[in-house]
């Protein structure tokens, strides 16, 4: 049994990967009678920390979210560097990456979830918090995505 004490049941993203996030983009606005979202690129390694398998890594995406009330729809194009968004993308094609909950005390949930066998592959910052992706395929069928947001 998988012990939940990340504090929500709330999942709050969904991540989908891509090969092209300009045409996605405008396909997802056009399904949901909306305006295709500002596309940017995640930050460089030098700001954003990124860690992947335990080693620094240049790995950068571009990203375009749609706000769909409580869930937010994350569209990820991944660079070529060594990423989770670049292996998964390769080896399973565009489609669902991850889930994503906003989380308290990201360390310690990190460390419940290694616990239960689910290796972090995955982590980094953004401006206003930190991200960790985990290894939960196994258990789950997807990865879990950790958000932690700085304080206000």
């Amino acid at each position: 049994m998988i012990d939940n004490n990340l504090g929500t049941k709330v999942i709050t993203q969904i991540g989908i990967l891509v090969h092209d996030i300009e045409k996605t983009a405008q396909a997802y606005a056009d399904f949901f009678d909306m305006e295709k979202p500002t596309i940017n690129w995640t930050d460089p390694v030098e700001k954003a920390k990124s860690e992947y398998q335990d080693k620094p890594t240049e790995a950068r995406a571009k990203l375009a979210f749609f706000d769909l009330g409580s869930l937010q729809l994350e569209l990820i194009e991944p660079d070529q560097h060594p990423s989770t968004w670049r292996e998964d993308l390769e080896k399973n094609g565009e489609g669902p990456h991850h889930i994503a909950f906003v989380v308290k005390g990201m360390k310690e949930k990190i460390a419940l979830m290694e616990r239960q066998g689910m290796k972090l592959i995955q982590k980094g910052e953004y401006q206003g918090g930190r991200y960790a992706y985990l290894d939960s395929s196994e258990q789950l069928k997807v990865l879990v995505e950790l958000l932690e947001n700085d304080e206000e």
